[in-house]
């Protein structure tokens, strides 16, 4: 599924939502790329950009002990990011995207590993998701699959799977 950030932000709007970015890999780029839109200020709240392991602890809850086993690249920790900046911001929805863009594998896990999770009223969903090429490349692939997620919580009918 592609999904247009156009789409993203007015299904959002249509509904009275609003989101939250909790970013790792991406740094920015999902929240930025939803501000892009006009009127986006209706939907998104704010975002953190926690690209080291003690943000993810300290503005995001995410389990030290957690970060200590596994590393910042994992299902679980994008699940406590995501979480995690939905109460921070106050959202109803809290996106996360946590990953390993290269050049050199992170945590035990191959470049292209990017785990997405949305966090939201009723459930909090992940998807590990396997992408390749440049880190650019990478970087723009999990945003999108942050925005693909986004939309598939606000339309259960779109099952989240994994790539």
């Amino acid at each position: 599924m592609t999904v247009r950030v156009q789409d993203v932000v007015a299904a959002f709007i249509a509904r009275g939502t609003t989101v939250a970015t909790a970013e790792s890999l991406t740094a920015g780029l999902v929240a930025a790329t939803l501000a892009d839109v006009p009127g986006a200020s209706a939907m998104l709240r704010g975002g953190i950009v926690s690209y080291a392991s003690e943000v993810k602890a300290q503005l995001l809850d995410v389990s030290p002990d957690l970060l200590r086993e596994v590393g910042s690249v994992d299902g679980e920790v994008a699940r406590q990011m995501a979480q995690g900046t939905r109460k921070a911001c106050g959202a109803d929805y809290g996106v996360s995207t946590t990953g390993v863009a290269g050049p050199d594998p992170l945590d035990g896990k191959q470049v292209g590993t990017v785990f997405v999770a949305v966090a939201g009223p009723a459930r909090t969903e992940v998807r590990e998701c396997h992408f390749s090429g440049s880190r650019e490349d990478i970087r723009r692939a999990a945003r999108d699959a942050a925005l693909e997620a986004l939309f598939a919580a606000l339309t259960p009918e779109t099952p989240l799977g994994v790539n």
